[in-house]
């Protein structure tokens, strides 16, 4: 039996796919050298392609294990959360369902909004925490590109019940807390006890990295460029 069709993830004409080759080309020229294995660059090269920001390819870490689990959990139909909905947005809905994989945002739920303003807390976290107890959480994919508060809840729930995401990426963007909500997972990775992840260090990240992260593992997931 013949195997499913993959959807291409590039641009869908000639014209298209010369200028998405060229600006690779030139993301690829202007990196070198680097130390990254190709895979770990096929991340980092789409995050500086969606953002024009060679930065990236300092600031961006991987855990050992963040590539091999990343493309198993996609392989499996993984349930991948994310933190706001223009995440969702922007991922290629073709390739989602190829791998039977849903994306799930509660950060707009009436019960997510309300326990927040309860709790005097963030949507963002709230939502995390309800991602966990609806079992989303173990061997799924979290993304976190806009609010600290959610990489921190995730945190929490790693250290102190338990949660066992298969990857976290690790991406919140902004002034307060994004730079330590990142340096919060790398500690958890000193002491053993960190999720396999993917983070961009420092103040810089935003749903556009998180989306280029997530088409990248999606292609080597497809292509096998292990």
């Amino acid at each position: 039996m013949a195997e499913p069709h993959v959807p291409d993830m590039r641009q869908m004409t000639a014209t298209g796919r010369r200028i998405e080759n060229s600006s690779f080309d030139i993301v690829d020229r202007e990196a070198w050298p680097h130390d990254f294995d190709p895979p770990r660059w096929e991340v980092v090269r789409r995050i500086i392609h969606a953002t024009a920001d060679f930065e990236y390819k300092h600031l961006t870490r991987f855990s050992a294990d963040a590539i091999d689990s990343g493309v198993s959990a996609l392989r499996a139909g993984a349930p991948i959360y994310v933190d706001v909905k223009m995440i969702r947005v922007g991922l290629n809905a073709r390739r989602l369902a190829h791998f039977g994989c849903d994306v799930h945002c509660f950060v707009s739920d009436d019960d997510v909004i309300a326990t927040a303003r309860a709790e005097d807390s963030t949507r963002s976290a709230v939502g995390v925490a309800k991602a966990w107890r609806q079992g989303l959480i173990d061997g799924g994919i979290v993304a976190i590109g806009n609010a600290p508060t959610a990489l921190l809840e995730l945190i929490r729930l790693v250290r102190d019940e338990g949660a066992r995401p298969a990857l976290v990426i690790g991406m919140p963007v902004g002034f307060v807390n994004a730079a330590e909500s990142k340096e919060a997972l790398l500690d958890l990775e000193h002491d053993g006890r960190a999720p396999p992840f993917v983070i961009t260090r420092g103040r810089k990240g935003g749903s556009t990295v998180v989306v280029a992260a997530l088409h990248a593992l999606m292609s080597i997931a497809a292509e096998d460029l292990r």
